[in-house]
């Protein structure tokens, strides 16, 4: 079959078989037609509309050492930094004051932030800002955690698998992470009703096209609201530091694809893109992306959670400058908005 028609089979079908995904992965010749059909599947749901949201990172300690991080344990050289709760509702409020309608609290997997004081720290914000959503994404925990901060006001969970592949999740991760308890952790986020987001990151070291298609069936099954796609960067205080980047093209080509999957998904146009290609987080909203996640930590610990090298985390892409982010999404036809965005399923 002609891989345009291929293309269209997902868009119609939305699936194909392995071995199709592997011809559309494996090929750049036909990213433009993977493009249009997910803008129109996109415009389908959501018109032009792209969702703002206000990023706080409230801590770059974590007890995890993921080879690919560079807030792992093992780095002896980050600058580690705690939020209050007093600073994250300062943060809170500067991003109300800019409109924001969904604040994005996201974190190494701290154990000083225990159950307690995150339930107090939803709680404080739910009670100031009824009118929005408030988005976790804290790592792993059990599912009376995950429980108890939904009923403290926690509307969403974002949690990516970044590769549902377990030999190969075995590679990027120390002995005593599984990936058999992430994929539980997000089935359990999602049978208590939050909107849950999943994804994985492209052209992290050892990965396969098979690596990636079991990405998207993973995704096939757990259905999640929101999906995360990022290129792999290396960060030069871990293991992986000599590994090059992940590839701009197939990051935009997954996009598209996971588009056609899930026309309703909320799908941002992450960091990471902004971060390998100056006009990245454009091109990853002309290849189906719907959300943007500015900055909203406060200036002097912007630079301190740093995943990877280099990144982006100040200037245009900073919650700030929110004209200048409207600015640029305008100027590829979209338009940027405020509200809360949930998911739009039909």
């Amino acid at each position: 079959m002609a891989t345009d028609l291929l293309a269209q089979k997902l868009a119609e079908t939305f699936d194909l078989s392995d071995d199709e995904f592997a011809i559309l992965l494996e090929s750049d010749s036909f990213d433009g037609e993977l493009r249009r059909l997910a803008d129109n599947a996109r415009r389908s749901y959501y018109g032009t509309d792209v969702y703002i949201r206000g990023l706080i990172e409230i801590s770059n300690y974590c007890r995890n050492d993921c080879f690919y991080c560079g807030i792992r344990r093992s780095n002896r050289y980050v600058a580690r930094y705690r939020l209050t709760k007093n600073e994250i509702l300062s943060c809170c409020a500067t991003g109300y004051e800019l409109g924001y309608r969904t604040f994005v609290l996201q974190g190494g997997e701290d154990t000083f932030y225990n159950d307690d004081l995150i339930c107090e720290i939803v709680s404080a914000i739910r009670k100031l800002y009824v009118d929005c959503a408030i988005t976790l994404s804290l790592g792993e925990k059990s599912h009376q955690s995950y429980k108890a901060f939904f009923d403290s006001g926690a509307n969403r969970y974002l949690l990516r698998h970044e590769t549902a592949s377990s030999e190969h999740y075995g590679k990027l991760h120390p002995p005593e992470m599984k990936i058999d308890n992430r994929k539980k952790c997000l089935f359990d986020l999602k049978q208590i009703g939050y909107q849950v987001g999943a994804g994985f990151m492209v052209g992290s070291p050892y990965q396969t096209t098979q690596d990636l298609i079991a990405d998207l069936r993973f995704l096939q099954q757990l259905e999640p609201a929101m999906i995360g796609i990022g290129p792999f960067i290396a960060h030069s205080q871990t293991p992986f530091q000599y590994f090059k980047s992940g590839s701009l093209k197939l990051t935009l080509r997954l996009l598209s694809i996971t588009r056609l999957l899930f026309p309703y998904a909320l799908i941002p146009a992450t960091t990471a893109l902004g971060t390998i290609d100056p006009f990245g987080r454009e091109l990853g909203i002309l290849a189906g992306a719907n959300v943007v996640m500015p900055n909203l930590s406060p200036l002097n610990v912007r630079k301190k959670y740093e995943l990877y090298d280099n990144k982006n985390c100040t200037g245009e892409e900073a919650a700030e400058c929110r004209h200048c982010i409207n600015k640029r999404i305008n100027s590829i036809g979209f338009n940027l908005v405020t509200l809360i965005g949930n998911v739009k399923k039909r």
